[in-house]
């Protein structure tokens, strides 16, 4: 059996559009005829860029190659052009890639993913969401809204949900990492006691930030909302200076996570030695796939760090993250769009499901879903922009700033 054929869909995402403004899902074909699908989370450049650049990989790295050989296709990949070293948009190509291999495995074999990484740990997954507007809410004013967003965690967790992440910090900028402004302390804290409020003790605060803050300016921000007892306070500076997070770790009462924006066991292991983080947040389009991501779940248990797969994207790395959660001891919880999102389950025909906040492992091979490519060729992604986008002005301490929804489409 050798891989032989690649084909990459660029689906845009309809209104309200969560989970980005595109998903990349590419689909490899064997020589024997097997189909397994896969799903890329790296936006740094435009999908047509990243298109080519899924095809150099998988042209130059694994064509040809049998798809079981994963660990050499990625060591091919990691030292290409002299690199031996993390790279967001070679390595988020092959993630894709690399899932997609895994589905072709599990079908050949007629088992699912999960059954060849060491088996079954979890029958069911614990799952959460973000808070989003619910129907009759205007989106602009939802982010910024205590009020709206505790109706929003309340109406969650009467679905079974028993933890829901929000979102309140401000804007992310290309200015890097700054203080947060006395506005945003005031709106975190005062969201937190209202969602706190409305769910009491029936869910745990997922408190979400994007990189926004210097240490010193994390360090204010979550000592502020340490009454409140969220479960973690989401990567509170940018990734891009690892040994940083210690800092916050060690002055704030709050588990720190971190890993949307991080790839191989090679950033994550530098995180945990450093004591950087307690819990780890892999995005599996972009982390180094299946097997990688396995191995960096590895280190963190050795470390007694949990996993939280993160989704900001398509309904194949959902699946992904499925089928490695359902393997791993040191699982904390998986995420979620909604109860399965409005877009993502039609397009894998409803083959995943969130019963009462948990996701139950499927048992069909492969991924264990069913991708409806008819309906991906059906919403081609035509626009220029990128999956996410971060804001160019800095930020205004004269007045409220907040959070605008993770790139929503009209």
């Amino acid at each position: 059996m050798k891989l032989a054929d690649l084909e990459t869909f660029v689906i845009g995402t309809p209104p309200p559009g969560w989970g980005g403004r595109y998903w990349l899902i590419v689909k490899l074909t064997t020589d024997t005829g097997i189909v397994g699908y896969g799903e890329v989370y790296a936006a740094s450049v435009g999908p047509k860029a990243m298109v080519a650049v899924i095809e150099d990989v998988f042209q130059r790295h694994m064509q040809g190659e049998n798809p079981e050989n994963i660990e050499r296709m990625f060591r091919r990949v990691y030292s290409s052009g002299f690199t031996q070293r993390p790279d967001l948009t070679v390595i988020g190509a092959f993630s894709g890639l690399e899932i997609a291999c895994w589905d072709i495995i599990g079908k050949a074999l007629d088992r699912p993913v999960h059954a060849l990484l060491g088996g079954r740990m979890n029958d069911r997954l614990r799952a959460y969401t973000y808070l989003y507007p619910l129907p009759g809410m205007a989106a602009r004013d939802f982010w910024a809204s205590p009020d709206m967003q505790a109706e929003a965690a309340l109406a969650a967790v009467d679905q079974g949900f028993t933890a829901i992440k929000f979102d309140p910090a401000g804007p992310y900028t290309i200015h890097g990492g700054h203080q947060p402004s006395l506005w945003d302390i005031d709106l975190s804290v005062r969201m937190c006691a209202a969602i706190r409020k409305a769910v009491g003790n029936r869910a745990d605060l997922l408190f979400g930030t994007h990189g926004q803050f210097t240490p010193s300016g994390a360090i204010r921000l979550g000592q502020a909302i340490e009454p409140y007892s969220p479960l973690w306070y989401e990567e509170p500076i940018p990734p891009d200076n690892l040994l940083d997070f210690a800092q916050v770790a060690q002055a704030v009462r709050i588990p720190l996570a971190t890993g949307e924006r991080m790839t191989t066991k090679a950033e994550f292991g530098t995180l945990l030695r450093s004591g950087g983080a307690s819990i780890l947040q892999p995005a599996l389009g972009r982390s180094g796939g299946i097997l990688e991501t396995k191995k960096i779940a590895a280190l963190a248990e050795a470390f007694g760090a949990q996993v939280a797969p993160h989704l900001y994207a398509g309904p194949v790395e959902w699946a992904a993250n499925v089928q490695l959660g359902a393997t791993l001891p040191n699982l904390l919880l998986i995420e979620t769009i909604q109860t399965g999102g409005e877009f993502h389950l039609p397009l894998i025909r409803h083959s995943l499901r969130v019963e009462d906040g948990y996701i139950p492992v499927p048992t069909a091979p492969g991924l264990g879903i069913e991708f409806d490519e008819t309906l991906a060729r059906a919403n081609p992604y035509a626009d220029s922009a990128l999956h996410l986008q971060m804001q160019e002005a800095p930020i205004d301490y004269s007045a409220p700033g907040s959070f605008g929804g993770g790139a929503p489409r009209d």
